[in-house]
């Protein structure tokens, strides 16, 4: 896996690491759009179990009998848990609990733990190059979340679902690490980038059976069937489950997750495109504004 900081990116990465983000920021609007018709823990259930009947057929060898997957089955287990079963769940929690800005500001905080966890629990250096460019990207994100007026940001309300989106942001970051550092053991799987999914959604979707079987126990959980939902269901299970998935495991393997984790940043400027789209707010000044400041902190962060 190469994890080095080469002279810069190539379009392929560019392209990779550009399609989750985008993609993610349409699952976190539709998933606020269907939240008075899903509660959010089966929501990401039935995310992940169209997502398992997609990668089914593709790689069903996986799960048979004597498939490295079995001797490889902890390892699995953590990475379904810290994206599937955590980092999904605590992102549609969040949204039902917590403001989009808030949300989105808060899952700005990805690339600063993809440097920390590195620095910490890895031993890779932190570049001043870097540091300067998540600043420059997470400026670009303030920008687009306060509207172009600063002065928002000063009268922002803290709420519970900020605290799932700290901890889903320091889940996916971990994640992302853990993908930087696979086992020689795992080779196999990971040459099929759909059994490699797949051996994490197995893991993954059974802890996330495990929390909404609580949620319906412990709390009032809804679920409302409908055409509306039904599209949601497939958007959210093909697009940012499956795709962009596969997208950002192959970005992070060209580039590292420390300079993939930049990309995290173009999601609310994605989020404020689309929630335009949406909703029928016209893009503003500021949206360029941020994009420029984003652009340039990726590539900051790309160069040696």
């Amino acid at each position: 896996m190469n994890t080095s900081h080469g002279p810069g990116l190539s379009l392929k990465a560019i392209v990779l690491l550009t399609l989750p983000p985008l993609l993610w920021s349409g699952n976190a609007v539709v998933g606020r759009m269907v939240a008075p018709l899903i509660s959010p823990m089966t929501l990401n259930v039935l995310r992940w179990a169209l997502a398992l009947l997609i990668l089914l057929p593709l790689a069903p060898w996986v799960l048979r009998r004597g498939s490295p997957l079995w001797a490889q089955w902890r390892r699995f287990a953590v990475l379904g848990c810290l994206s599937i079963a955590s980092y999904n769940a605590l992102l549609y929690l969040a949204l039902t609990t917590s403001s989009p800005m808030n949300v989105t500001l808060v899952g700005a905080s990805t690339p600063v733990w993809m440097l920390l966890i590195g620095r910490l629990f890895f031993g890779t250096a932190v570049r001043l190059r870097q540091l300067c460019g998540a600043a420059l990207s997470i400026g670009g994100v303030l920008l687009v979340l306060c509207r172009g007026d600063w002065a928002l940001l000063v009268h922002m309300h803290w709420v519970m679902g900020d605290l799932y989106m700290l901890l889903a942001s320091f889940s996916w970051a971990c994640y992302s690490w853990m993908l930087a550092h696979p086992t020689p053991e795992s080779a196999p799987i990971r040459a099929d980038w759909a059994a490699f999914l797949l051996g994490q959604v197995v893991f993954g979707l059974a802890g996330a059976v495990a929390c909404a079987s609580l949620e319906w126990t412990w709390t009032d959980a809804r679920l409302v069937w409908g055409w509306p939902l039904g599209l949601a269901l497939i958007f959210i299970g093909v697009g940012p489950a499956v795709l962009a998935y596969r997208s950002w495991g192959a970005g992070v393997a060209l580039v590292g997750p420390a300079r993939a984790g930049v990309f995290m940043n173009l999601t609310p400027f994605f989020a404020a495109l689309l929630s335009a789209a949406f909703l029928g707010e016209p893009p503003q000044a500021f949206h360029a504004a941020a994009f420029l400041l984003i652009v340039a902190g990726i590539a900051l962060s790309a160069r040696r």
